[in-house]
């Protein structure tokens, strides 16, 4: 993981709704939802930062428990899976899973060659129900993005070096692996 910046909340909250109206007409928008875990996010301590993730650093990221849309397989379990143990879940439940989770797969199959977007992490577990039960405790943590890094994992597209960009809330001492520095428009350090 890369640091680029600091940012103030309401750039990350500008950024969101730039890309994930909440007013988007889809059977399953649940940009709202993601709308409100910014929110709740915001209170923990350590600020915003703009981020770089390479693959490595997506594939840790700790997911929290997701039902698949309505589906009747879960995808993520109450305890928690890493973005790589959901996408292996997906691959080995293959056709199966699919038709058992369809708005799920849908949004999978539709997201696969979406453009890159910002995805939004905190480094400590927000106050929700669906947070309330993961194994983590700290690292990365998703708060929106879910569908987007499954998809591009599984279409193999995620970058090898830190070239996707993201927010993170909380001390990026505390991610998963260790945080650098990135450029800063200040080259004389």
């Amino acid at each position: 993981m890369e640091i680029v910046t600091a940012v103030a909340y309401p750039e990350v909250h500008d950024a969101y709704l730039r890309d994930h109206p909440v007013e988007r007409a889809h059977e399953a928008n649940s940009n709202m939802y993601g709308e409100e875990n910014l929110d709740r996010a915001d209170r923990i301590p350590g600020g915003w930062w703009r981020i770089r993730l390479s693959r490595a650093d997506v594939l840790g990221i700790v997911l929290p428990w997701h039902l698949s849309e309505g589906g009747e397989l879960e995808l993520v379990p109450r305890s928690g899976l890493t973005v790589a143990e959901a996408a292996e879940r997906v691959r080995a439940g293959g056709s199966a899973w699919t038709a058992a989770n369809p708005v799920c797969a849908a949004k999978l199959r539709l997201l696969r060659w979406a453009p890159f977007t910002p995805v939004f992490l905190s480094t400590a577990p927000v106050d929700h129900s669906d947070y309330g039960d993961l194994a983590v405790r700290s690292g990365l943590i998703h708060l929106d993005g879910l569908h987007r890094m499954l998809a591009w994992e599984l279409a193999g597209r995620l970058p090898e070096r830190a070239l996707l960009d993201g927010y993170l809330v909380g001390d990026p001492g505390v991610a998963a692996g260790p945080a650098r520095a990135g450029r800063t428009g200040d080259e004389s350090a």
